[in-house]
């Protein structure tokens, strides 16, 4: 049998694994279904309920309720996976598993970020699903999806109950995007399993004093680099699109290298442990 990956030990130990990190996980989806739903039911009530005239400005946080609170709930969910192994009881009940190194931490990556970025995202499009879809039953005179023509050319009207995904189709086209949930969690995945207390707090700590340093150094180097010069060239400053894609490419690899680093030494640190 391979000591280093087995299918069927790591299907058995995803089930073990769920049993005892399930139930915790849902009642935190609850949780979570629960704040958003309220966002939406505070400030879509007078919609809804009071007989007040739709503005599409009644829907503008949903954007800034997917972004932060979404990081608070991967974060938790990454800080919390690998918070019992600094605890000496639980310890050693979790590294007597017979299991690898390998499949225990391939059982936290699964859980932390494929199962939990999925999860929020159902639950988020389902929220926004059911609350938009009512405004459009009662409000379809704000529906205006029908395109029309312009000196021959085709323009859609907007449409100002639009669902949250299919407003942002543009961000949803931006590829850094999707490595971005993956790097957050990878940061505190790290963070659970290097610190034996607080975590999370530790861990959230570290990313801002990091970031503070490393704007830091950007913003020293960009004003090194272009204090007291002046361009040349004015025209054709426009980006072009292959330099945009180019750019897009490079952040999506930078974002999936230094996840990758950071979960390796996740895997270097589970070792550490057992060891």
């Amino acid at each position: 049998m391979n000591n280093i990956f087995n299918i069927q030990r790591f299907g058995l130990l995803l089930k073990r694994q769920w049993l005892e990190f399930g139930k915790i996980y849902l009642i935190s989806l609850l949780v979570a279904l629960g704040v958003i739903i309220a966002f939406y039911g505070f400030a879509l009530w007078p919609s809804l309920f009071e007989n007040r005239e739709f503005r599409e400005r009644d829907l503008n946080f949903r954007e800034p309720l997917f972004i932060i609170f979404g990081f608070i709930f991967i974060s938790i969910i990454a800080s919390s996976y690998f918070a019992h192994l600094g605890q000496k009881p639980k310890a050693i009940i979790d590294l007597l598993i017979p299991a690898s190194t390998f499949e225990k931490f391939l059982t936290g990556v699964f859980f932390t970020s494929i199962l939990a970025v999925a999860s929020f995202i159902f639950i988020f499009y389902a929220a926004d699903l059911a609350f938009v879809a009512k405004l459009r039953g009662m409000y379809t005179s704000v529906e205006q999806v029908t395109p029309y023509m312009h000196n021959g050319v085709e323009i859609k009207s907007i449409d100002h109950l639009s669902y949250f995904f299919s407003k942002n189709y543009e961000v949803v086209n931006f590829l850094p995007i999707y490595a971005v949930p993956f790097f957050v969690i990878s940061v505190f995945l790290l963070g659970s399993i290097y610190f034996n207390k607080f975590h999370y707090i530790k861990t959230a700590i570290s990313v801002m004093i990091f970031s503070g340093i490393m704007t830091f150094i950007l913003f020293k180097t960009g004003e090194f680099l272009f204090e007291g010069k002046i361009m040349i060239q004015q025209e054709n400053r426009n980006v072009s699109p292959m330099s945009q894609n180019t750019a897009e490419w490079l952040g999506l690899l930078l974002l999936l290298t230094l996840t990758a680093i950071f979960w390796s030494i996740t895997y270097v640190r589970l070792k550490e442990k057992e060891v």
